[in-house]
């Protein structure tokens, strides 16, 4: 019957690749199988010096008055904007492909998960939307993402408040350069104890300082995980390593 209904579901709504948008097969999902082979990968989870990361240090950097450990970062694929890759966080950011959003973000856990880098993550914290984008757009897709990427650490906590927006910025996306994206979130993050795991009311036992990896959608500048990242460490000893990862980076 359940197969009768989704075969009914399929010829009313053709499922199509996200990328290409050819018909998919009965064993295929989201992406097709062509597409799949081809898809950009960045393959970070192995590397803990690359272009993302060192992006994101050299952002940290910038207004760092104490000792700051290299932080690591890694993203699923490479973005670029005029590629149909972009269509995989275009689906789930502006056509609400939620399920699209969750296959390729267990796609991206399940790679960190297997990594040492990333084995001993603890606490996932998706980066916040102000309250007045999430309720225009119904969700937030960082926790989308962030959600199903917890899965693939057991023992790892979900936290879904562990960050708020202060103030509705403008969007990032229209704003032409590096400087002027920092500038506009400066200030416009704050971590809430007792919801972010590795606080001080939720410290983990002294022989393991704790890992938290910040999430988003897409990795441009580094600007928004920047002021992510201090928006923790304000809350968070050194000791907490804070990781990033998002789905696409810009190279």
């Amino acid at each position: 019957m359940l197969r009768l209904l989704r075969n009914v579901a399929e010829w009313v709504m053709p499922r199509e690749c996200v990328v290409c948008g050819a018909p998919l097969l009965p064993s295929e999902e989201h992406i097709c199988r062509h597409c799949a082979s081809d898809i950009p990968l960045t393959r970070y989870e192995g590397r803990e010096h690359n272009p993302m990361a060192d992006a994101l240090n050299a952002r940290i950097q910038e207004r760092l008055t104490e000792y700051e450990p290299y932080s690591r970062a890694c993203a699923l694929f490479f973005y670029k904007a005029d590629s149909p890759y972009a269509n995989i966080t275009k689906a789930l950011k502006y056509r609400y492909d939620r399920s699209g959003g969750r296959f390729f973000a267990a796609m991206l856990g399940r790679r960190m998960a297997a990594s040492p880098l990333y084995a001993d993550v603890d606490a996932l914290v998706p980066v916040p939307l102000h309250w007045t984008r999430r309720w225009k757009r119904g969700y937030n897709q960082a926790e989308v993402i962030a959600r199903e990427m917890a899965s693939c650490w057991p023992e790892a906590r979900f936290c879904p408040e562990g960050l708020r927006r202060r103030s509705r910025t403008r969007s990032q996306a229209r704003l032409p350069g590096a400087a002027e994206r920092a500038a506009n979130l400066r200030g416009a993050f704050r971590a809430v104890p007792g919801k972010c795991a590795l606080t001080p009311q939720l410290r983990l036992p002294e022989s393991r300082p704790g890992h938290i990896l910040l999430v988003d959608d897409v990795f441009t500048t580094g600007s928004t995980l920047c002021e992510c990242h201090r928006a923790l460490r304000a809350v968070c000893g050194p000791e907490v390593r804070i990781s990033v990862a998002a789905l696409g980076f810009v190279p």
